[in-house]
């Protein structure tokens, strides 16, 4: 076992609010026996978290999405800085940290930059995409190549042709590229476009301008060409694995972490690929980490030197060796990347297109001044009236920006 930074907690209790999931009743047993800590579990709620933060009682650790919740919390100067204890440790290097953990750094106005606030479990880089090579043989149409990106058209064009219906109902989509949050998608396509989608405070959101209506434009007519899941057309499961495992989904914008899924099944793994992120012609090669979950320390925490030994041991130790060895994500220590897995052909195949891929990766900086479900909420109530084509992009865009910035203005307001 690591010898971490001198802090011991010791015989402490620590509180961590996280998912279902995130931190096992095994590894529960295990925090106990190695590190001497209890670890009490609540689960996430965030009507809960803000009632803890604002009564002083919060918890010792809180899971978190880096690509959106870690501005949001910063700004508000809830979240502990890190810096102190990532100096003394030698479970967490800072050498060792993968540039994906800049997602958890915040300088007061960029994402990205200053001090760090947490640090992501395992990513992927989430614009990539996964494809069936048998649904691509089927339809005659050729693989995108390993490491060189498609553009977004050509990815469009590709889901069209490998869509199959039969009596007027889809028994094949032809590809989804819905993001993890609509919010993270339309900065990354916009970025993608070679512009940004907030202004350069972060306090307003613009979708007229020529890369952020590039980015809106593609995502309506990837709507309206119904190959994949969108609002007007969600997907049955839910969500793309079971699509994609059932073979009913030729293309699947999931990252890397989606082969913790698929290898478990030998005869699907071995007609999956992964691909790069697409790109859109003339515009910059962008391959973002539109998640980063981990977990970050509230300011107010009772119980810090436990929970860093908690966090150092999670982010460190037997928790991230067991996750990297899954295939559910990237481990964020370089150190580890080792143990991702590589004993069959397929496996080696898409670790050769995903450390190519890492090169590419960039921070695309969110907001501080609203959440990504609330940016959702509001797409998804103003969006399918264009997806169904009752309005022009043009007045979604205007529509968008009122709304979103109304929103963005009152964050501003609260933070001061």
């Amino acid at each position: 076992m690591q010898v971490s930074s001198g802090v011991s907690g010791k015989g402490e209790t620590i509180t961590a609010m996280v998912n279902s999931g995130d931190i096992l009743p095994e590894q529960i047993k295990q925090a106990h026996k190695e590190l001497g800590i209890k670890i009490n579990l609540v689960r996430y709620d965030i009507t809960k978290l803000i009632a803890m933060l604002t009564s002083g009682n919060p918890p010792d650790l809180v899971r978190g999405v880096g690509a959106v919740d870690l501005p949001f919390f910063a700004a508000r100067d809830v979240a502990e800085e890190l810096d102190p204890y990532f100096a003394r440790s030698s479970v967490l290097r800072l050498d060792d940290l993968d540039p994906v953990n800049d997602l958890w750094r915040f300088d007061g106005r960029t994402q990205g930059k200053g001090p760090r606030y947490g640090m992501a479990k395992d990513f992927s880089q989430d614009s990539m995409y996964w494809y069936n090579t048998a649904a691509f043989d089927k339809a005659g149409v050729d693989y995108p190549p390993e490491t060189e990106p498609i553009t977004f058209e050509e990815w469009l064009d590709n889901a069209k042709r490998l869509s199959q219906r039969k009596n007027g109902q889809t028994t094949v989509f032809g590809g989804s590229y819905w993001g993890l949050t609509r919010s993270t998608l339309l900065a990354t396509l916009t970025a993608s476009a070679g512009g940004s989608l907030f202004t350069d405070d972060f306090s307003r959101v613009d979708f007229t301008t020529p890369e952020a209506r590039k980015a809106l434009t593609w995502c309506i007519d990837y709507c309206k060409a119904r190959v994949g899941t969108s609002l007007i057309q969600p997907d049955p499961n839910g969500w793309d694995g079971p699509t994609y495992q059932a073979g009913r989904l030729a293309m699947s914008n999931s990252g890397y972490w989606l082969g913790g899924m698929i290898y478990p099944d030998k005869k699907l793994a071995e007609v999956s690929r992964l691909a790069p992120a697409p790109v859109f012609a003339g515009g910059p090669r962008i391959s973002a980490c539109q998640g980063g979950t981990g977990l970050w320390m509230p300011r107010g925490a009772k119980n810090k030197d436990a929970a860093w030994r908690v966090f150092e041991w999670f982010f460190g130790e037997e928790p991230a060796k067991a996750r990297a060895s899954g295939g559910w994500g990237i481990p964020t220590l370089k150190s580890l990347r080792s143990l991702m897995p590589a004993q069959e052909d397929y496996q080696k195949r898409v670790l050769k297109v995903q450390e190519s891929e890492l090169k590419h990766f960039s921070v695309v900086s969110f907001t501080p001044y609203t959440r990504a479900d609330a940016l959702d909420a509001l797409f998804n109530q103003i969006a399918p009236a264009a997806m169904n084509g009752q309005i022009s992009v043009d007045t979604l865009a205007g529509r968008l920006n009122s709304a979103i910035n109304e929103q963005l203005k009152r964050g501003k307001e609260q933070v001061g």
